[in-house]
């Protein structure tokens, strides 16, 4: 059990940092080449490596959750206050820190989050929700292989058109519709691969070489498309397109056959803070991208800056909230 425990915390860990990582490089992703074709590219880069980030956490909660043990009711107390408590916390901000209009956010919460990044708590509770009705049984790897490859490419409707003359052929029409069950396919995924005997031969530097490729495919696709429309089009960058899917199968193998022993020390203090730290992330980086504390004129110095004040001031806050909150209900 601590074999697992180490790899999923590492893992865990690791999600945490590429979050913060799409949503510091974001700003120069979105802008376009006024920044700079190099710094673009830089930036592009590191998006599409950290775009696994989210399917990565919906994958550990399916390994947790979809086997023998199922989330429970204090799994849902503590997602559901997470959401309540984050959302105070970014209404707080709002209102004291930024023009947003604080009334519109409260108004819509229910359909839209009160910040961008609390999207996640949402989307997680309808995971949970389908824990408790979904036991994963062990399958093979060429089973999974065909699942991912139907499921996740062939049949995606994030997957880029085909065609042949007149005969569209990508992607294949199952009736799959909507991102809801790309989520629950990362938490079916995460339990299966988790489970499975993944530690063979020539395993993990297939997983690293797939991961760079999905990455690799992801920034050339993204700035193809750059090109095509003008403008930046998230349409190589989406959480379900099926070069993110396939990356974020091969990291979970990467790290499961090589990191799996215990935590490393760094990312077992990251993985223990990690929820507090996504909830007060985006507000350090909002405020120092909206109050010109940052330096996008030289985006080799901006970035890792960005980068280094946002994960030092979460993981602060993150660390006293905790010292607050004994029983761990939002931290």
């Amino acid at each position: 059990m601590m074999q697992k425990i180490g790899w999923i915390d590492n893992l865990r860990a690791v999600a945490c940092l590429m979050v913060i990582m799409i949503h510091t490089t974001t700003w120069y992703v979105t802008t376009g080449m006024s920044v700079g074709e190099h710094s673009w590219d830089l930036s592009n880069l590191l998006n599409s490596a950290s775009r696994v980030c989210v399917p990565i956490f919906f994958m550990i909660s399916g390994y947790l959750f979809f086997g023998e043990r199922s989330a429970q009711k204090r799994h849902f107390l503590r997602v559901v206050l997470c959401l309540l408590f984050y959302s105070a916390i970014a209404l707080a901000y709002i209102t004291l820190l930024t023009p947003i209009n604080e009334v519109t956010s409260v108004k819509n919460l229910l359909q839209k989050p009160i910040f961008y990044h609390l999207w996640f708590f949402f989307a997680i509770i309808a995971i949970y929700m389908f824990s408790p009705l979904i036991q994963v049984k062990p399958v093979s790897a060429g089973y999974m292989a065909i699942v991912i490859l139907v499921l996740a490419v062939l049949a995606n409707p994030n997957t880029v058109d085909g065609s042949i003359a007149r005969f569209h052929w990508l992607p294949v029409n199952l009736y799959i519709n909507g991102d809801s069950i790309y989520y629950l396919l990362y938490a079916l995924t995460g339990r299966a691969i988790g489970t499975m005997k993944t530690d063979r031969p020539g395993v993990s530097w297939l997983a690293a070489i797939t991961f760079i490729a999905c990455v690799l495919v992801i920034a050339f696709g993204t700035k193809r498309q750059f090109a095509i429309n003008g403008a930046f089009a998230d349409t190589w960058y989406l959480y379900c397109g099926p070069a993110v899917f396939i990356a974020a199968v091969s990291l979970l193998v990467l790290f499961k056959n090589t990191l799996n022993d215990r935590p490393l020390p760094i990312l077992a203090t990251i993985s223990r803070y990690s929820l507090p730290i996504y909830g007060f992330h985006a507000l350090f980086i909002h405020y120092m991208r909206t109050h010109g504390l940052d330096n996008t004129d030289h985006p080799l110095i901006d970035i890792p800056l960005v980068f280094a004040i946002t994960l030092g001031g979460s993981l602060l806050l993150a660390i006293g909230l905790q010292r607050i909150d004994k029983h761990h209900l939002v931290s």
